[in-house]
């Protein structure tokens, strides 16, 4: 069985990150993989309507879903609500990515749109992400998960 395919969304203030996870995966010292189904180039259009389609066409072929989460995630809601949105209609399993370190769901950062349907949340390291997106499923019952502690140790985060 392959990699889960996984679409990573973020704020365009956090494309480092995104960069970062793409240098991580590039990186043979480091172990950590995933099927990018992000688009290839940027899409030179203003037109909203061609970029969703284009987005969405990604998003379809994903099974995961990561956003990164920042300073003023939250509030972008033309692309990156409308993402999610699509993630969630998908059925794709939610890893929320917190950059600020944080272990948990954080209100004050995250997305409405992603708290309380069953995504797991964690901190911005390869080692559980790479652990989420390929052990985690949605939880049916509403709530945000989070790992202890001790599965951060045992991966050596």
């Amino acid at each position: 069985m392959g990699l889960p395919r996984t679409f990573v969304g973020f704020s365009s203030n956090d494309i480092k990150s995104y960069g970062l996870m793409k240098a991580w995966k590039a990186n043979k010292n480091i172990d950590f993989n995933f099927t990018d189904c992000q688009l290839n180039t940027e899409i030179k259009s203003e037109n909203e309507q061609y970029i969703k389609s284009r987005c969405r066409d990604r998003i379809n072929m994903a099974g995961k879903y990561i956003l990164l989460i920042g300073e003023d995630t939250k509030s972008k809601h033309k692309y990156v609500r409308w993402e999610a949105e699509v993630a969630i209609e998908k059925k794709c399993t939610i890893i929320g990515v917190n950059l600020d370190g944080s272990r948990i769901m954080v209100k004050d950062t995250c997305p409405p749109i992603i708290r309380e349907i069953g995504a797991v949340f964690v901190s911005f390291s390869p080692k559980i992400i790479a652990h989420a997106i390929v052990n985690y499923e949605m939880g049916s019952d509403g709530l945000s998960y989070y790992y202890e502690d001790q599965i951060y140790k045992k991966l050596g985060c």
